[in-house]
């Protein structure tokens, strides 16, 4: 492969890629449905679940209950942060961390784990799958033995060395 397009770059595209995937699932929530929606969709990832699982469910669909409204927006809010963290490249291990957290809990909660699973059942919800590219992405970038390309951290980097902290993986 040549130079110009090395692993440094190849990581990048795949961070601006996964970042715009991001910002397009922040901006399709980002209506009256969504919000109104919000506590149906908690509701419906519990559904047909084993009885082993429904304290889990129960729990986050009591927590829920005390404002869906502001956890739909906090939704909103924290996927277009995350999406612009992964465009610009700005605080990436702290973004990396949040979105595999904030990706399991997807996977956990609205979507039940992908299951129920039943002789139906045709795939395990793309949580999970969110999670496993910011793990890939945070490997990845801690890997490099050049500086990460295209980001907003190596300018901060050299501003304010403490930065590093925050950025790198």
């Amino acid at each position: 492969m040549s130079q110009r397009f090395d692993l440094p770059k190849r990581v990048a595209t795949l961070r601006i890629v996964f970042g715009v995937i991001w910002l397009i699932d922040a901006g399709l929530k980002m209506n009256h449905v969504f919000v109104n929606e919000f506590k149906a969709d908690f509701i419906e990832g519990s559904a047909g679940q084993p009885g082993w699982l429904h304290w889990w469910f129960r729990f986050w669909t009591h927590v829920i209950n005390t404002s869906p409204s502001t956890f739909a927006y906090v939704t909103i809010v924290l996927e277009t942060l995350l999406g612009f963290s992964l465009l610009f490249g700005f605080a990436r291990r702290s973004g990396y961390i949040v979105g595999f957290i904030f990706s399991m809990a997807i996977w956990a909660i609205p979507e039940g784990f992908g299951g129920p699973y039943s002789m139906s059942s045709t795939d395990i919800a793309q949580g999970i799958i969110y999670a496993l590219v910011f793990v890939a992405l945070y490997g990845l970038d801690s890997h490099l033995t050049s500086k990460p390309a295209w980001t907003v951290d190596n300018r901060l980097e050299r501003r304010f060395s403490w930065w590093r902290q925050v950025a790198e993986p």
